[in-house]
């Protein structure tokens, strides 16, 4: 079984996380989304447990998707899933520089878990998390940088 895994804060999870998700289950038979745990103290951060129940209802209909809360490093999360890839997605050169390193390491350190890196559509290259944050503490609406759920 080909899986793969896609790690983040998902504070919240965007439309551009949605969006990857979307292009890499075609190529995994199940693909496993890590949401970091709660030992990242950020302000204002929901638990680990709130952000997974929002992905997961996202994802309910999608039996190749598991939603489970990881702590450490993602190589380490990627094993213990047996999983051979680490799913990143890059906005920015300055993101693909920062995650071309990241996979260099995660290489060396993980006897060959290999990082796949795709590209946000272009239309989705603003949209972040922290973007999204800031907008919302401001009163802006931001639903429509938040994916809908599959009714």
């Amino acid at each position: 079984m080909k899986t793969g895994v896609f790690v983040g804060s998902f504070d919240p999870f965007t439309v551009g996380h949605d969006s990857i998700v979307t292009r890499a289950l075609p190529l995994f038979d199940r693909l496993v989304i890590g949401v970091v745990g709660d030992q990242v103290h950020k302000p204002d951060m929901p638990s680990a447990e709130e952000r997974m129940k929002a992905i997961r209802e996202l994802y309910k209909d999608e039996p190749a998707i598991e939603v489970k809360p990881y702590y450490g490093l993602a190589v380490d999360f990627a094993k213990a899933e047996g999983a051979h890839y680490i799913i990143k997605g890059v906005r920015s050169v300055k993101d693909f520089e920062y995650e071309r390193e990241q996979a260099d390491i995660n290489r060396q350190i993980s006897g060959g878990i290999e990082t796949l890196l795709l590209f946000a559509e272009p239309e989705l290259a603003s949209v972040s998390s922290s973007m999204v944050r800031e907008l919302k503490h401001f009163g802006v609406d931001v639903s429509p940088f938040l994916p809908k759920a599959n009714e």
